[in-house]
């Protein structure tokens, strides 16, 4: 299940993995998109699915870690309890783009664009996604609510701001990357601690003057209750399609970084991610509507 519509870094990462595991495990392996209220609908599917071992989740920082904070009660899972978290896939930095026609080629540019009377508007692959909670945080270090434009997902937005229907948008690096490469849009600042080594022309946030960085992560997620030897499978086959030379080749080219971690481990990077961020979210009055 990819929680978000197509085009965008959770379908990207959920289309490798699938074609991936399909080869390793010989069965068929769907990655059916089910997009809808910050990924928490197809997450919410998956969790009250038979844990059998057949129904997975393509979790992620949105649908686990803001999600449940940000929607509140119309979460009806818990990000933890009610899954049985499988394999780390990758973790990669969040990036601003700007479409060419917008003018706008720094942070400075963006800044005093929100400034103004008319306002900034900036897209995302939706409410709740970790690329909304960037837009609400540079809001506040700018000092100017900026528009957040939410789409169901980050290829419907991106399409948007390479028409120039919107003026910028924060998206994940590995959708982005593409239309980066290609000049559809302009790189205007990343939100890493670096700069990163597959665009390393593109200034981060903090060398711009605004202390920011965020990490998107995404992961295989079952029902909880499904039997620890399937989750256990997983994970192995999961970590060695990962340490495939090409596939880490393919991940460094789109800014994404493989993970390698147990299932306990990714359980407990998923409970770590819930602590940090539900108080953000909170501290930040965001809200879903």
């Amino acid at each position: 299940m990819v929680p978000f519509a197509p085009g965008g870094t959770t379908d990207l990462v959920a289309r490798l993995v699938a074609a991936g595991l399909q080869e390793r495990l010989g069965v068929t392996v769907v990655a059916d998109n089910r997009p809808g209220a910050g990924a928490t609908l197809g997450s919410e599917q998956v969790a009250r699915s038979a844990p059998d071992g057949y129904t997975l989740v393509m979790s992620n920082i949105a649908s686990h870690a803001i999600g449940p904070t940000l929607y509140g009660n119309r979460v009806r899972y818990d990000p933890v309890k009610d899954f049985a978290h499988a394999a780390l896939v990758v973790t990669n930095p969040s990036v601003w783009v700007a479409s060419p026609s917008s003018g706008i080629r720094t942070l400075a540019d963006a800044a005093a664009r929100a400034r103004s009377p008319a306002g900034l508007d900036v897209a995302t692959s939706g409410a709740g996604s970790s690329n909304h909670m960037m837009v609400v945080r540079m809001s506040q270090l700018v000092g100017k609510e900026m528009n957040h434009i939410p789409f169901r997902g980050a290829g419907p937005a991106m399409q948007a701001v390479i028409a120039g229907q919107v003026p910028m948008m924060s998206d994940s690096l590995p959708s982005a990357a593409s239309h980066i490469r290609q000049g559809s849009v302009v790189a205007v600042g990343m939100a890493s601690a670096a700069r990163h080594p597959a665009f390393p022309d593109v200034p981060t946030f903090r060398e711009q003057g605004f202390d920011l960085a965020s990490d998107s992560w995404f992961g295989l997620s079952f029902p909880a209750g499904t039997p620890a030897g399937i989750v256990e499978r997983l994970n192995r086959e999961t970590r060695a399609f990962l340490a495939n030379p090409d596939i880490r080749g393919r991940f460094a080219e789109l800014g994404g970084t493989p993970g390698d971690l147990t299932a306990e481990g990714y359980t407990e990077f998923v409970q770590r991610e819930v602590a940090v961020w539900a108080p953000l979210v909170q501290a930040s009055g965001a809200t879903a509507d």
